[in-house]
């Protein structure tokens, strides 16, 4: 087994984080499961996991750097009568000494050994030792399942229409994943409102959990009405005659053209209200469509028109504007 810090590709000074982002990183790069025809990659991915097994876990790792332990995680030890056996066929490794019926056995020292570095009885023969890996039926390093993470989340801005708004009460969006979804639009949503997705973001890394999806609302510009609140405002433009006489005028709202009933003798920028015909409310309502007044003088001039503005000027004068344009 070569040196856990060259096998990560890390320095001895480096922080547990580093060797935590370098095991990851090969972990990913050589698991079985991306090389299933690749027995060399399979091998790098056992030596990353028992590297990581003895310099990812402090306690370890100390012992590692103070020579206690060696790369496969054996006690490496040094005692008088022995050739510094490790672990596995201690018992054999022993030079000169003969077991006696009185004043202790070879398991007895054995333990005496074993006790000053880890406190339990060890066993003499094959598979002895502390460490990972010891004991019999071992046939390799344990997988440590590199940690799942959650996912980020994806910020979307929603272009919504107003006809959307209050005829479906959806809107589509794109997802990280290319796929096109409708979103249900809440109760009397307003502009730069966020509406969470959940599970539906970047997905995660080692299995984890996707992130959400955060949608942000902006209403699209609409060529006729504009939005106030939950209600909406829209300029009507009149003819003369029709706001002398009065009429009744094909007007534009979101669920279609009603005929709105001009008052005769009705002044430019009178203001109109069509109850209901506004945005959904968050009470489960609609606001209204107020409609201002715009009279639009004929593009042509008129002689019988100027003729008889002057004959009204001389015979019906009246004011226009109030004191406080005086």
């Amino acid at each position: 087994m070569r040196d856990p810090y060259s096998v990560l590709g890390v320095a001895k000074s480096a922080s547990e984080s580093d060797i935590k982002k370098a095991f990851r990183k090969l972990a990913k790069k050589y698991h079985p499961d991306q090389n299933k025809d690749d027995p060399g990659a399979q091998q790098r991915f056992a030596e990353a996991n028992q590297a990581y097994e003895i310099i990812g876990d402090k306690e370890k790792r100390a012992q590692f750097d103070r020579g206690e332990i060696d790369a496969e995680g054996k006690q490496r030890f040094q005692a008088h009568g022995f050739d510094g056996f490790e672990g596995a066929g201690a018992a054999g490794g022993a030079r000169g000494f003969k077991s006696t019926g009185g004043g202790g056995s070879f398991d007895d020292i054995l333990n005496d050994i074993f006790g000053g570095f880890g406190g339990g009885r060890a066993r003499s023969g094959p598979g002895a030792g502390a460490g990972p890996g010891a004991g019999a039926g071992f046939t390799g390093a344990r997988t440590k399942a590199p940690p799942k993470s959650k996912g980020r989340n994806a910020e979307i801005v929603a272009r919504v229409s107003l006809e959307d708004m209050v005829n479906s009460g959806k809107t589509q969006v794109t997802l990280p994943s290319g796929k096109t979804v409708n979103v249900t639009l809440p109760k009397g949503v307003e502009e730069g409102e966020k509406i969470r997705l959940k599970g539906q973001g970047y997905p995660g890394e080692n299995g984890g959990p996707a992130g959400d999806v955060m949608v942000e609302i902006r209403f699209r510009p609409h060529k006729l009405f504009e939005v106030k609140g939950s209600d909406l405002h829209l300029d009507l433009p009149l003819t003369l005659y029709e706001a002398v006489l009065g009429a009744k005028v094909r007007t534009p709202t979101l669920s279609g053209a009603v005929n709105l009933t001009i008052p005769a003798n009705s002044s430019s920028g009178k203001i109109m209200r069509l109850k209901g015909k506004g945005l959904p409310t968050k009470t489960g309502g609609h606001g209204d469509l107020l409609v201002k007044l715009q009279i639009v003088m004929s593009p042509n001039s008129d002689d019988e028109l100027e003729t008889l503005m002057k004959a009204w000027k001389e015979i019906t004068p009246y004011r226009a504007r109030g004191p406080e344009f005086d």
